[in-house]
């Protein structure tokens, strides 16, 4: 009885001090983080979700593409999943979008070969304006 009271006693805080900010757990050669509950990263890749269709986001991420200058660019498209890869000022881009439900899409993007968090955000910044544009 002691030890689950010092168990919860100590994990309540923990959650706490975790769920308003960007954590990262390093298992192995796995990288995991969550940054304001909006974004993953995982692998190199920065998934995020839209509340949009599986179309409307995978036109908006060859709009992004294009609108970013990108050369090269390689479509794979199936049912319920696409593929996009492409070169953007000399870093191999790929862009993962996957359905999830009916107007839920997830997107999942890598740049370079292990992952830039920072030029992934600002891609994923860049989807979101072109969602958003009528």
């Amino acid at each position: 009885m002691k030890r689950r009271l010092l168990w919860k006693a100590f994990l309540i805080p923990a959650l706490l001090f975790i769920a308003g900010c960007d954590t990262a757990l390093t298992v192995g050669a796995r990288t995991i983080g969550i940054r304001s509950g909006e974004f993953i990263y995982s692998d190199g890749y920065l998934r995020a979700t839209y509340i949009f269709p599986f179309d409307k986001v995978w036109s908006a991420c060859e709009k992004t593409l294009i609108g970013m200058k990108a050369t090269d660019i390689e479509r794979i498209r199936k049912i319920s999943q696409g593929t996009f890869t492409a070169m953007i000022h000399d870093e191999k881009v790929r862009i993962s979008v996957d359905y999830v439900e009916r107007e839920i899409t997830a997107v999942s993007i890598m740049v370079g070969t292990s992952g830039n968090n920072l030029a992934s955000q600002l891609i994923h910044d860049r989807l979101t304006a072109t969602l958003k544009k009528p």
